[in-house]
């Protein structure tokens, strides 16, 4: 047995090299502390059939077989760790670690014998950092890979500037977990603190927690060992004859290591005496190379309970005892041990303390949130929409019930019920843009985008469509008159909107064919867990998108923008346009600025929230239930009012007002219309043309009558001329008076009297009467004399001062027209009286 005690290559080798050759036979060589000596010396045991056996390398270099086959130590080797860590990062389901190494080789070892033991066992080494003296660039590269697990490999110096560094990332606490050798001398960090840059209680604050792996100086098992002794009494015995002087850590290893060398040598003796009873183990020398493998099995094969631990070699390696202590509270507590016999972990009564509520996370654990619509938010809307769906049905009921009502027939029945229908698709549509995945299924989501793009599209073009039909037919009608005009048919209505329809149905189709909607996930940045957990939020959205989504919506966009526009303008148009036979044409010119307005808006702050699915689907919800709710209740609500309370409206009130401003002209035109007949409106113009005719053919005879008038007056003999003459006349005249103010209940007594004395029976006779007395002959002169002096002047008096004639106020027709002021010329008004429409 021989020894040396300074790491110096030269004289360890001369040491070996003099016991050699000087001193007698070794059977075996015990010691090598320095590894870089004992590397030496094993090397070259093989030359001399000599086994070395160590307590105190633990160089993992030592390990290789094919370089050291005649080296066992009884100390566990540096790499003897890395099964134990293997263990505790799999008690904790940690996969996922990253490394920090000094560049220094024993550290490097270590951490690829590391990478070899993690090697296929599904955890993953995310990131591999190394340093040689300032690790604060290695420690943020960590941080950067999210590595939480850190398993470090460097010396008690290097360890300071280490946690240093960490603080200064904020890689301690709750979510970080630093495993590190655990070596280090006690209160190994007082003797460096002074050479890093960090306070001391930021030091600590980072080291709080950390995990020391290292050997078992002594068990901790109360068993009596091979010398029969507890590790306890030993350890009692070992410090009572030690005295005041420095302990080793390895001094139980070479306590068992003596022990080793007398069961290998007891073994080899049997064994000589069972197979040669004429060698013995004093035969042995240099160049026996037979008692050299006897003594290397019998070591190899040894195996008894030591004071620190089972002891066992499998392949020339102590399987020892590791230990596992926690930095807490400035002090290392021993919290588990790992048997590599047995290879068991053992966690002391869980006594590791976490500086959470859990374990860290191996990563920042990102739990994928689906922002989902409110449930109490869809049921509120939705009630709402049920709500709405409820009066359209009731004004749909209404509509069909009262259609052969004519203040009805005058609002397009056939054209509300579309102005209906569009509203509950409309309605409809709010339904499924509330089923998000949380719902329903992500098929079936991808097949709602298709439905409810479909059923908003129709509804939307089916109602807006129908108000800007009646709208254009009112703008057509009453804007930029003419003499002439055609009958616009609700037909023709009907057609307007299916034409609109027709082209909503080609867009949607080829878009469904050549670039169908599909269900895309649109993901977020990380949020912090509101609950406090150590875990990252990230909130995740459905879409409903295609790859060339911007193109189709420019082109729906486009086509309903001008539409919309269009029906804007109509609407700017018409706006002083208020005729109760039309009905609703005022309301529906607000229906369409309602419509145009509220999708502006919603399609603007609906793309600005798109990342908000509550906020989106509320507004999207609200635009809809308010333009489809306003826009029935604008046309129906009057109707409804209007029946309600005068259920004869349609018939008692015929006479409507026509006022419209013309931007080119300097006058303004006022036409009052009575009388409107409630079949159509149509008819309006062409009975306007009728009527300008009219008025010039009474206008026409206003003349002649003045001048019969004046012939009375002067020679009551002329009245066969008049006869004659102008019995054509006065028939004209008074047939053009019924026909324009059959109704004007301020002139009736010129009806009445017509029909008491029809102009018909001038040219008639009675012969009864004739018989009686020739006298009464209503065609007499006396008779049409006396009949003119009373028809024509009520017939002067009540009807020329409507067309600029003599004043109402004249008491006498004797007057000179001339006299009259009224009757001097004056311009003509275009006030038009109109019946039979």
């Amino acid at each position: 047995l021989f020894s040396f005690f300074q790491c110096d290559n030269a004289k360890g080798l001369k040491a070996f090299y003099d016991a050699i050759k000087y001193g007698p036979n070794h059977l075996m060589v015990f010691g090598g502390v320095c590894a870089t000596v004992t590397s030496i010396i094993a090397e070259s045991l093989k030359g001399w059939n000599l086994v070395q056996l160590s307590f105190a390398a633990t160089t993992p270099e030592l390990a290789d077989k094919k370089k050291y086959p005649y080296f066992f130590r009884t100390v566990p080797s540096d790499n003897a760790v890395n099964p134990a860590i293997l263990k505790l990062l799999k008690h904790y389901h940690w996969k996922r670690v990253g490394t920090l190494t000094q560049d220094v080789q024993r550290f490097s070892e270590v951490r690829n014998d590391l990478t070899g033991v993690l090697y296929g066992e599904d955890i993953e080494i995310s990131d591999t950092e190394s340093f040689s003296n300032d690790p604060c660039t290695s420690v943020k590269k960590l941080k950067g890979n999210d590595v939480r697990i850190i398993l470090g490999q460097f010396d008690e110096e290097m360890a300071v500037k280490v946690f240093c560094c960490a603080y200064d990332e904020e890689m301690y606490g709750s979510k970080y977990q630093w495993i590190i050798p655990g070596w280090y001398e006690n209160l190994w960090w007082e003797s460096w603190i002074n050479s890093s840059q960090c306070l001391s209680k930021n030091l600590l604050a980072a080291m709080e927690g950390y995990i020391g792996v290292d050997f078992e100086p002594l068990s901790s098992k109360t068993n009596k060992t091979i010398s029969g002794r507890t590790p306890q009494q030993y350890e009692k015995e070992y410090n009572a004859k030690r005295g005041d002087g420095q302990s080793s850590k390895f001094h139980g290893y070479a306590y068992d290591g003596i022990w080793v060398i007398a069961r290998t040598l007891q073994r080899a003796m049997n064994y000589l005496n069972s197979t040669n009873k004429h060698q013995k183990i004093e035969d042995f020398n240099y160049t026996n190379h037979k008692l050299g493998k006897i003594f290397l099995n019998a070591m190899n094969e040894t195996r008894f309970f030591g004071v620190t631990g089972e002891v066992v070699f499998r392949n020339g390696e102590r399987m020892g005892t590791i230990k596992f202590t926690q930095f807490q509270e400035q002090k290392e507590v021993k919290v588990g041990e790992y048997n590599a016999v047995d290879d068991k972990l053992v966690i002391i009564n869980n006594s590791i303390r976490f500086q959470g509520l859990e374990p860290p996370k191996d990563k920042t654990i990102i739990q994928e949130e689906l922002r989902k619509i409110s449930l109490p938010l869809y049921s509120i809307l939705s009630a709402l929409t049920i709500l709405g769906m409820i009066m359209a049905s009731a004004f749909l009921f209404f509509n069909i019930k009262n259609r052969n009502q004519k203040l009805i027939k005058m609002s397009s029945p056939y054209m509300n019920n579309l102005i209906i229908l569009g509203g509950m698709l409309s309605y409809a549509s709010i339904f499924l843009f509330g089923l998000d995945g949380s719902f329903v299924s992500e098929k079936t989501f991808e097949t709602l985008c298709t439905v409810r793009t479909w059923i908003l599209t129709v509804g939307y073009t089916t109602a807006f469509g129908a108000m800007f039909a009646k709208t254009w037919r009112v703008h057509a009608i009453f804007k930029n008159v003419k003499m002439k005009k055609k009958i616009i048919k609700d037909q023709k209505l009907l057609g307007i909107v299916g034409g609109m329809l027709l082209i909503d149905l080609c867009i949607l189709i080829c878009w469904q064919v050549v670039d169908p909607l599909r269900r895309t996930v649109e993901k977020y940045n990380m949020e912090p867990d509101p609950a406090g957990r150590d875990i990252s939020i990230r909130p995740i959205l459905e879409h409903c998108e295609n790859t060339h989504m911007t193109i189709w919506l420019g082109i729906v966009y486009a086509y309903k923008g001008l539409l919309m526009l269009f029906g804007c303008f109509l609407a700017w148009e018409t706006r002083n346009v208020s005729i109760p036979a039309l009905n609703d044409s005022k309301y529906i010119g607000m229906s369409v600025y309602n419509v145009g307005i509220m999708c502006i808006i919603g399609a603007a702050v609906s793309f600005l929230t798109r990342d908000q699915p509550n906020v989106q689907f509320c507004i999207v919800a609200l635009v809809i239930i308010f333009c489809s709710t306003i826009t029935l209740c604008l046309v129906f609500v009057p109707k409804l009012i209007t029946l309600r309370t005068n259920p004869d409206a349609a018939t008692q009130n015929r006479r409507f007002q026509f006022t419209q401003n013309q931007k080119k002209e300097d006058s303004k035109t006022s036409t009052s219309v009575t009388s409107v007949n409630q079949a159509s409106t149509s008819r309006l113009e062409g009975l306007q043309s009728e009527n300008h005719r009219l008025r010039m053919k009474i206008t026409e005879l206003d003349k002649d009558l003045e001048e019969v008038t004046m012939q009375l007056q002067d020679t009551p003999e002329k009245t066969t001329y008049i006869k004659q003459n102008h019995y054509q006349d006065l028939n004209d005249i008074l047939s053009i008076r019924n026909f324009t103010d059959s109704k004007d209940g301020e002139k009736a007594i010129l009806k009445n009297h017509l029909d008491q004395n029809p102009p018909a029976q001038w040219g008639s006779s009675d012969p009864s009467r004739t018989s009686k007395d020739p006298i009464e002959d209503i065609n007499s002169p006396e008779h049409i004399q006396r009949r003119l002096s009373l028809q024509l002047p009520i017939l002067h008096h009540a009807y020329l001062p409507s067309i600029g004639g003599v004043d109402a106020s004249c008491a006498s027709p004797c007057v000179s027209p001339s006299a009259s002021p009224r009757h001097r010329h004056v311009p003509p008004s275009f006030r038009v009286m109109v019946s039979g429409l």
